[in-house]
């Protein structure tokens, strides 16, 4: 069996994992035990790594491809690393396995045998030092972290306050939100640090030392009704409520020209994000009419996502083009449905012409219908906590027509917004 070039230091970071874990050899792991370890995951890091992914990095699902960077950034994560990056560098050693492994052969019994030797004297004296590392010995009773955001407006700076009670160490981060990539590194005499978010959304920030998260702290910002944007990168494009709501929810036609014209691929997005009361994400529905408004050169896809929000998760339901629904991808709350390994060829809709979209979640059911025809049932476990709204993603652009948000609990309309669809 061929291997990628970092397996070792995969095999490494794995067994970290377990050891930490301490649910048994892995090899006796069942679906449900990997089921598991991506919740368990997801409760740490925030990300979502499948327990299909798992089960390939583990070698329990045959897959000779090197894992991506986001699959081995949340391992080393998960293991008590900031980055794959920062795992490596406390792991430079194990360049000297791989070449002790490159030249065994089968009369090379001798090698075998020393290399057998400088590998359990290898692990056994790394395993002290990243147990040292991995378990960081500090107290954090004592510690406070809050936040604030400084305007209603965006982009929006937060000022982050925090007690980190005289601890010591070269790595403390503020995590922004759930990519591990957008964190803010912290001093040991820091009180204070401050953050950029260019969109409105319900945020689980924490604070990280030595790679654990020792704080949670939930930061809701607000959208102060309906918000677009064109979303350039790193900053988007802002467009006010009236400036996309008219005869429909959508763009003018300079707008249109402008997006026409980016020679890359450019998503826009409708946001409503609001405090809804005591509204169960998991018991609402979610009415819409899409249409979308480009279907040429990079948009000839149109790709196009609902994304529920709640105040612990969200509920992702993409629509493409027929011929494009191998790259789509449905979250429900904890769990991910890629099109490369599911048939989402029911989502694949031509959305050149109106389409009656609805989301119906009931008790963590998730039923979607298109034009009053059912295409989707599906069942996650992890709530998505309480409702604070809604996203409209579309590669290129879009518009929506009427939009009817329904508290499945209470039998109550939440929200309603009816245009005319004259066009």
């Amino acid at each position: 069996m061929s291997l990628y070039p970092e397996h070792i230091l995969v095999k490494k970071c794995l067994q970290l994992i377990e050891d930490e874990l301490q649910w048994g050899d892995s090899n006796t792991w069942h679906n449900k035990t990997f089921i598991e370890l991506s919740e368990k995951i997801r409760e740490e890091t925030s990300i979502l790594l499948s327990a299909t992914t798992l089960k390939r990095v583990w070698g329990r699902v045959k897959y000779n491809s090197t894992p991506s960077i986001s699959t081995l950034n949340t391992l080393a994560l998960f293991a008590g690393f900031n980055t794959w990056r920062d795992f490596k560098t406390n792991h430079e050693t194990t360049k000297n396995k791989v070449w002790f492994e490159k030249k065994m052969n089968a009369n090379s019994y001798i090698i075998i045998v020393l290399a057998i030797i400088f590998a359990l004297g290898f692990i056994s004296i790394y395993s002290m030092i990243d147990s040292s590392k991995a378990k960081p010995k500090h107290d954090f009773s004592n510690i406070k972290f809050s936040s604030k955001p400084v305007t209603n407006s965006f982009p929006n700076s937060v000022i982050f306050d925090f007690n980190l009670d005289n601890i010591k160490s070269d790595s403390i981060y503020i995590q922004q939100y759930w990519d591990v990539t957008k964190t803010i590194k912290i001093k040991s005499d820091q009180k204070q640090a401050t953050g950029i978010y260019y969109y409105p959304g319900y945020y689980n920030s924490k604070l990280r030392v030595d790679g654990k998260i020792i704080r949670r702290h939930d930061l809701f910002i607000k959208s102060e009704g309906w918000v677009g944007t064109i979303d350039y990168k790193p900053i988007p494009k802002y467009l006010s409520e009236k400036q996309i709501k008219n005869d429909k929810m959508g763009f003018s036609e300079a707008i249109l020209n402008e997006i026409k014209k980016s020679g890359k691929p450019l998503e826009s997005t409708f946001h409503y994000i609001d405090d809804f009361g005591n509204i169960s994400g998991d018991n609402i529905k979610i009415s819409q009419s899409v249409k979308s408004v480009l279907n040429d050169k990079w948009a000839v896809c149109q790709n196009f996502k609902i994304v529920v929000l709640g105040t612990e998760g969200a509920i992702i339901m993409p629509f493409s083009k027929l011929g494009c629904v191998s790259n789509l991808d449905i979250l429900l709350s904890n769990n991910v449905y890629s099109g490369k390994e599911h048939d989402l060829s029911a989502f694949g809709v031509d959305l050149n012409e109106n389409k009656a979209i609805d989301i119906s979640i009931k008790d963590k059911t998730v039923s979607v219908f298109v034009d009053n025809r059912k295409i989707y049932e599906n069942t996650y476990h992890k709530s998505i906590g309480k409702f604070v709204g809604l996203r409209y993603r579309f590669l290129g652009a879009g518009q929506i027509n009427t939009i009817k948000i329904e508290d499945l609990n209470k039998n109550a309309t939440v929200l309603e917004c009816l245009f005319s669809n004259d066009n």
